[in-house]
């Protein structure tokens, strides 16, 4: 049954130059996908991120007290106002859907919500999106190296198995196995995530075909596990990169690609490096903003 409760918004009305920056900080403290909307007009960016369990006290002043050390390292963090409401779930489920746009990734790849009719290109393949709370959209940066990478390691006359750690709403996972990757498999350790990437999985028809599952990156083995993946990709915040580099390296074999992305630009360096340490070699980069993603393959 469809839950009706009210929800927290808890949002960062800040400078587009500090947008991803506050979409990181919150998406570190609450363990979700933020969403982010830009008005042109003003120039005014909000990051918003939804909770369904009341926010405790103090929060308020941790993100205001976070959001001065971003101002610290020279961003313009505009305003800075930071806001805690409930929202009725329709009102926040109608908000979000003026904001979504369809997206291409090259010829390959058409991402786009129920509600808009655009139609593929010959040869292309389509992904149905209506991210929930779980925002994982395709528009953030990271997100979309990782789709484009999705793409371009893509070898149609082989069997590619492909695994998504911090599945959020299950974009990423959904897309390889439209694209034809198999086995997908796809975990996060957000329960929410998982319901909604189950529920877009579904609105994709691609259930029989991937597995996704609630897991935590921090519990997966150091040791080579049974099963290993041509492609992996974990959007995942430095910090949690570097601590639980050797699991993830596990899960890739050793003619596999890792895909490492949600990295701020000045951390990718010390992400680089960790991951250099256990035998791979970066293939490919892209800097976009204040975000930085990579490629990595074994050397």
């Amino acid at each position: 049954m469809k839950s009706t409760k009210p929800l927290w918004r808890i949002s960062v009305t800040t400078s587009l130059e500090a947008e991803d920056a506050a979409t990181e900080l919150l998406t570190s403290l609450f363990g979700k996908a933020s969403s982010s909307y830009f008005n042109l007009e003003t120039g005014v960016s909000r990051v918003s991120v939804f909770n369904e369990k009341k926010i405790p006290m103090g929060v308020e002043k941790e993100i205001s007290a976070e959001l001065e050390e971003i101002k610290r390292c020279g961003l313009n963090i505009g305003a800075g106002k930071v806001e805690i409401i409930r929202v009725k779930r329709e009102d926040w489920a109608e908000s979000w859907k003026k904001h979504f746009k369809a997206m291409e990734i090259g010829h390959a790849l058409l991402i786009k919500p129920s509600w808009i009719k655009k139609l593929p290109r010959r040869g292309q393949s389509v992904v149905i999106l209506d991210p929930g709370l779980s925002f994982g959209t395709g528009q953030h940066a990271t997100t979309s190296f990782c789709l484009a990478e999705i793409v371009r390691c893509l070898k149609k006359e082989t069997s590619q198995s492909f695994l998504d750690i911090g599945t959020g709403s299950g974009i990423l996972a959904i897309a390889a196995t439209t694209l034809g990757y198999k086995p997908v498999s796809a975990f996060d350790f957000d329960p929410e995530s998982v319901r909604v990437a189950k529920a877009n999985a579904r609105v994709n028809k691609v259930s029989n075909k991937l597995k996704i599952f609630r897991g935590d990156v921090t519990k997966l083995p150091a040791a080579k596990p049974a099963i290993q993946f041509d492609l992996v990709c974990a959007n995942l915040i430095s910090n949690l990169l570097i601590a639980e580099k050797q699991k993830i390296v596990a899960q890739v074999k050793r003619s596999g690609t890792l895909v490492l992305a949600g990295i701020l630009a000045p951390e990718f360096v010390q992400v680089q490096r960790a991951f250099e340490s256990l035998g791979l070699k970066l293939v490919a980069s892209k800097v976009e903003k204040e975000w930085r993603s990579g490629s990595f393959r074994f050397s």
